[in-house]
């Protein structure tokens, strides 16, 4: 018979490499998506809704996706060099800036796949609500026992920059990145 301490480390470790495989499968997906359509996972959820809508305002945008207006900013940014989005000042409202998808972003997402969450969804939306519940109160049990509580997090599974909650600072300017 395996000694408790044996069990815990077994326990333990199973726990470190599941952890470590979703951090994985995440960081694929991400990179997948990126060298199939040049788009980070935010990037293709804010220009899919963009497309779901026929104009709107960039602060209704970061509301309905679930990111802070700064970082909707920089996404934004990043979409309009690209040619994908188009940033105007409002009709009724010169105060606010409206944002809509171009030619070039509609294209681009005839061929863009299903970004990683959908494909979550679609099966953790098949789970018994027992099992639901079951799956969020262990990550939220990760969450204390790894001191991740502090940490800014949004509704995405993408390996992109982690926000801390402290002042934001500028994202880098690299190609692709969310």
């Amino acid at each position: 018979m395996q000694s408790e301490n044996a069990v815990n480390r077994e326990l333990s470790d199973n726990v470190l490499i599941s952890l470590r495989k979703i951090i994985q499968a995440v960081d694929l997906n991400s990179k997948q998506l990126v060298k199939r359509v040049g788009l980070t996972g935010p990037q293709l959820v804010v220009l899919r809704y963009i497309q779901s809508v026929d104009e709107i305002s960039v602060g209704q945008v970061a509301k309905n996706v679930s990111l802070s207006q700064g970082t909707l900013t920089g996404i934004l940014e990043r979409m309009e060099k690209r040619g994908l989005v188009a940033r105007h000042k409002g009709l009724r409202d010169k105060r606010k800036v409206m944002v809509a998808i171009t030619d070039i972003g509609e294209k681009l997402l005839r061929k863009a796949p299903p970004v990683m969450q959908e494909n979550f969804l679609e099966k953790f939306n098949t789970l018994q609500d027992w099992e639901k519940t079951m799956i969020l109160s262990a990550l939220q049990r990760l969450v204390t026992i790894l001191d991740a509580k502090a940490l800014k997090a949004e509704p995405f599974l993408s390996a992109s920059p982690i926000e801390t909650g402290e002042a934001e600072k500028p994202a880098r300017d690299l190609p692709f990145t969310s």
